[in-house]
């Protein structure tokens, strides 16, 4: 009877494809898939994906250090204007660093099982940042599913409110006389309305999922963070400075997040999906940008992405070890292995959106 398997299957069902969603990759590059299962044969073999303990203790550890200086700073030397803006970049540095730690939780990469991934993940980001892990992984998981997939990819969930992103999602926008921004300006008004977008969105968003799905330990969790730096901040600042402390923090933790997340997709093919193999699709939409101490710090090795998305499990600090291994696999089937210079990623950023806003302007004005 049906009852039998029905009753072990329905608990692995993840949805329903849409009914215009083929069941299979018509655009599957076998041989590509078979190398690549090859390669990741050799990297497990290779223990490239076992992490380090040590580096993950330095990196926390390092993180706790600017956390409680920030609070220090603030104590012993009150809030003129010097302790105040040092105070707001330590806090930012812990808060734009606590967000590549939860990242590598999220993924799995830092502790050996995946139940402690888990729950350190569901610390780190409930209780340390103030947002919820179920709301972080069901977004973020999409995102590695199909990354620069529009209507696939939550990443891409700006367009075409305050952006047009890529050509052909742009030129569309344009031939049907939609205009929700300026968007031939897009690359000037990135700086301030992306992080201004993203504050009070994810505040939104976070409370709004919680409590629709009942999530009542993730609410927990994440009101009890608020209290936490309100008791410890609000009494050695007041109201006032502290309201100014801790949003102009939460701008410049945005800044930092859109910039090193974005430099890595928005120069790359946007469109929708068109069914290309795993494998293919995140070789498609991800760019890395140049090694050096400062870069694998700031992105949170996230300039590694190329080989991130290829293995989300692998712990950031053997990307550098498996780099040369997935340049090898691009250059057999002719795919261009992108990486760049830092400032050159950020202004492949801008010099994007200035292409796909002329694009959508050329379409509305003469589509």
């Amino acid at each position: 009877s049906k009852a039998q398997p029905n009753k072990y299957l329905n608990s692995l069902l993840i949805g329903e494809l849409a009914h215009d969603q083929p069941s299979c990759e018509p655009c599957k590059n076998q041989l590509l898939i078979k190398d690549f299962r090859e390669l990741r044969s050799t990297v497990e073999k290779m223990g490239l994906l076992t992490p380090s303990l040590l580096f993950f203790t330095l990196i926390f550890l390092h993180i706790l250090l600017f956390d409680i200086s920030a609070w220090l700073i603030i104590w012993y030397f009150g809030t003129s204007s010097i302790s105040f803006y040092t105070g707001v970049a330590f806090f930012t540095i812990a808060q734009a660093q606590l967000s590549w730690l939860q990242h590598d939780l999220g993924h799995l990469s830092v502790l050996k099982t995946s139940k402690g991934n888990h729950i350190a993940h569901r610390i780190i980001l409930s209780l340390l940042k103030g947002f919820p892990a179920n709301w972080w992984n069901t977004l973020h998981f999409q995102h590695h599913a199909k990354p620069n997939c529009f209507r696939k990819d939550p990443d891409l969930n700006m367009h075409p409110i305050a952006f047009a992103l890529g050509k052909k999602l742009s030129r569309e926008l344009g031939l049907q006389k939609k205009k929700f921004m300026p968007y031939n300006y897009q690359h000037k008004y990135f700086f301030i309305i992306a992080p201004l977008l993203i504050v009070p969105f994810f505040q939104f968003s976070i409370y709004h999922s919680t409590i629709k799905r009942k999530q009542w330990v993730d609410l927990a969790l994440i009101i009890t963070y608020q209290i936490r730096v309100i008791l410890v901040y609000m009494p050695i600042m007041g109201f006032k400075c502290f309201m100014a402390y801790y949003w102009l923090s939460r701008f410049l933790e945005a800044a930092w997040f859109i910039w090193v997340s974005q430099m890595s997709h928005i120069p790359m093919n946007i469109d929708y999906d068109t069914n290309m193999d795993w494998v293919s699709t995140q070789l498609h939409a991800t760019c890395n940008v140049d090694q050096s101490f400062f870069n694998d710090w700031f992105t949170g090795h996230l300039n590694f992405q190329i080989e991130h998305h290829l293995f989300p499990t692998m712990p950031r600090h053997n990307y550098s070890k498996v780099a040369p291994l997935v340049k090898s696999l691009c250059a057999k089937y002719g795919i261009t292995y992108h990486s760049k210079p830092l400032l050159t990623a950020f202004g492949d950023i801008l010099r994007s959106l200035k292409v796909s806003g002329e694009t959508w302007l050329e379409a509305y004005l003469h589509g």
